[in-house]
């Protein structure tokens, strides 16, 4: 089932309601669809969690203009909505955190390669994009992240806005131990290099007011920063690894619509 709304210059905007069997509801998805593109097989496919959270910014006159002034190449964009299980269907898919949350996001993972990508290529008939990539915001960050990283050879590009890298398999009250209970930091310090791979990180400063180990700043910059390092690690440099720090920003719609234009012109850059 599809629906549209009224183009702007250089984007059709399309809604699209997608019977899902692995997450058992209705998932409906928002198209952002650049228009005028010659060459379908040299568009991007950008896939962003917590989709219902792109009209709020207004994401559609973002991607319209950043187009419209030739700042980036051609990118499909697809907001997925989030369902009533979201810290179920959102995590990591290898695991649920210590109180049982993300059980659902293999599952999640499985909608994305088996029912919602093929249903893009066959929608607006391209058989191939030129380069895949996966954003989201706080817990939709986490999952961008989880199921790029354990997908390499289907993505390049990630985007993770305020993500929720605190995500953890224990407790403080459990024995929590910084260098080993974090999630998402033990994949990445356990997992291969993968050199086309490219991180883009946000945070604000005011995403929490938290600071577990109480050395002034809030976990969601910590865990940030303690990722970065992992991925440094593994050999990631500067031409793979964005990331900045809003000095206003905050766990919220406008915050990362004042970074979004950031992580189009860092990833897909027009080319003069």
């Amino acid at each position: 089932m599809m629906s549209s709304e009224p183009a702007l210059s250089n984007v059709l905007t399309e809604q699209i309601t997608c019977n899902s069997a692995f997450l058992k509801r209705e998932v409906i998805i928002d198209t952002y669809l650049p228009l005028n593109v010659t060459q379908p097989e040299n568009m991007s496919l950008l896939l962003i969690n917590d989709g219902q959270d792109l009209p709020k910014m207004p994401f559609n006159e973002i991607l319209n203009g950043m187009l419209a002034d030739s700042k980036i190449e051609p990118v499909l964009c697809v907001g997925i909505y989030c369902g009533e299980d979201r810290k179920m269907e959102y995590g990591t898919a290898s695991q649920a955190d210590y109180k049982g949350r993300g059980a659902k996001a293999g599952l999640y993972t499985q909608f994305v390669f088996e029912e919602l990508l093929p249903l893009i290529h066959e929608t607006y008939n391209v058989p191939s994009f030129k380069e895949k990539s996966f954003a989201g915001f706080s817990m939709g960050g986490l999952s961008a992240l989880d199921i790029v990283w354990n997908h390499p050879t289907e993505f390049a590009n990630v985007g993770i806005f305020s993500g929720s890298l605190w995500w953890r398999d224990k407790g403080y009250r459990e024995g929590y131990d910084e260098n080993k209970n974090r999630i998402m930091l033990q994949q990445v310090k356990n997992g291969d290099y993968y050199p086309w791979l490219k991180f883009f990180f946000e945070c604000g400063a005011l995403d929490e007011k938290a600071d577990r180990n109480h050395n002034g700043i809030i976990d969601a910059i910590d865990d940030t920063l303690d990722l970065i390092k992992e991925l440094r690690e593994k050999g990631y440099d500067e031409n793979g690894i964005k990331y900045i720090e809003l000095a206003d920003g905050q766990h919220d719609v406008p915050t990362w619509a004042k970074a979004f234009p950031d992580f189009l012109e860092w990833g897909w850059r027009k080319k003069l």
